[in-house]
């Protein structure tokens, strides 16, 4: 029994020996008369003059959305280097203001904590020495806070035509706002799916206007360091222009040429302004260049048959000919140099015609009979090869057969139809069948 006794009385001595250098400072500052925390702020040379927390509210809704600590402080060394981190916790969040101190004497600081969250926040003050180390954490009331900075926030606003056609203004505007990350330091990442082509960062607004024709579903969404989210939504159909439609109406056909001749264009398309769009007049496929309106002025052609077409070129390139074959025959009076020129006019039975005897016709089919022997003859023995014929541009492909983009941005549209993009924004689409770009 005595020896029972012994051995507990030594356990104990053990037991206070061991917890009595970890709790000096506790039992100093309970005989000294001070706290714990004061006493630990003394080991480092530190007095709390004043400690205050100021509620605020900064955007004047009536709610607390932001704690001011202000804090005096004294030291009794000659020089002191501290940092004083102001700490919020909210549900498994933390954010961190902090200010650094290097004073003699006396000094004060000020630390604004801004609630971004809606809901309870508990704060804490650290004091951290100039090796980094913390060496008090001052526990602050918890407040019930309204935050007011904005949270992250992103629109997608549509520009455009309610009917979307190829060519047409079409603008997307990015409206993004987020106060709360940069203002902790916490800026997050936008991403923007659903274009044809890359979107940065950097562009507020989206040009579409030369967009190929699709469905895109758009969407841009954000998540910032705080794991606040925000995204936005938009569906855009762009359809494809169709080509300009139109008749050519003649007023002179079959006419003399002592008729005044006009072939004018007649627009098919009711909503659609012809006016910008290119006009090229032809006659039998050569370009008339002082023509380029919607008229054209046939009075000076001479008689015969004249073979007229009219291309019209829209903003996007997509053209439409039209032709028509004007006969102009000639006038009633001509003078002896016209009638050299022009062809003759069938006047009925007072027109002049000559014959042609069997026996012409017979030496000239003979003729060309014999012709057209020696030229198969010599053609079939010939030693050398006829060439081929142009077989149609060169084909742009790299060695593994896919297109050659030169290095330019590609997209597939609904018909499976590969279109690339220039930097002046003009368009080419692959022809599969003879493997080259077309410009759109």
């Amino acid at each position: 029994m005595r020896d029972t006794k012994y051995s507990l009385l030594i356990i104990a001595i053990l037991f206070v020996t061991i917890l009595l250098p970890q709790n000096s400072s506790i039992v100093n500052a309970e005989e000294s008369g001070i706290s714990w925390e004061e006493q630990m702020l003394m080991d480092e040379g530190l007095i709390i003059v004043a400690l205050r927390n100021d509620t605020l509210d900064l955007n004047q809704d009536g709610e607390t959305d932001a704690i001011r600590v202000v804090i005096m402080v004294n030291t009794s060394r000659e020089w002191i280097d501290i940092e004083l981190r102001l700490l919020g916790d909210y549900k498994d969040k933390q954010v961190v203001e902090s200010v650094t101190l290097s004073f003699t004497g006396q000094t004060n600081a000020s630390i604004m904590y801004d609630a971004w969250a809606s809901g309870e926040h508990s704060l804490s003050l650290q004091f951290v020495n100039a090796d980094g180390e913390v060496f008090m954490t001052y526990q602050l009331p918890t407040y019930s806070l309204i935050p007011a900075l904005k949270t992250p926030r992103i629109d997608l606003q549509l520009s455009a035509p309610p009917w979307i056609e190829t060519g047409d203004e079409c603008l997307i505007k990015r409206n993004f706002s987020d106060e709360t990350g940069p203002r902790y330091d916490a800026i997050g990442t936008r991403t923007f799916s659903g274009a044809p082509f890359t979107v940065l960062d950097d562009q507020p607004t989206l040009d579409c206007s030369h967009w190929p024709a699709g469905e895109y579903q758009l969407r841009e969404s954000y998540r910032n360091g705080l794991g606040q989210t925000a995204e936005s939504w938009l569906n855009l159909s762009i359809h494809n222009r169709e080509a300009p439609a139109f008749s050519l109406e003649t007023n002179g056909n079959y006419n003399s040429t002592d008729i005044p001749c006009n072939v004018e264009m007649i627009p098919n398309m009711v909503v659609v302004d012809f006016e910008e769009f290119e006009k090229i007049w032809r006659i039998q496929g050569k370009i008339i260049t002082e023509a380029n309106g919607s008229e054209f002025d046939c009075s000076a052609l001479p008689a015969g048959v004249h073979l007229i077409s009219l291309e019209v070129i829209n903003n996007e390139h997509i053209s439409t000919i039209e032709g028509i074959n004007l006969v102009r025959l000639p006038a009633d009076e001509l003078t002896a140099e016209e009638e050299k020129s022009l062809p003759s006019r069938s006047k009925g039975e007072q027109t002049p015609t000559e014959s042609v005897g069997w026996f012409s016709i017979g030496a000239l089919g003979l003729i060309v009979s014999v012709l057209v022997y020696i030229i198969l003859v010599r053609v079939q023995d010939g030693p050398e090869m006829l060439e081929l014929p142009n077989l149609g541009p060169m084909p742009q492909i790299l060695a593994d057969g896919s297109p050659d983009t030169e290095g330019l941005p590609t997209t597939i549209d609904d018909d499976g139809v590969m279109w690339r993009q220039h930097t002046d924004g003009a368009m080419d689409w692959w022809d599969q069948e003879l493997r080259v770009w077309h410009r759109w």
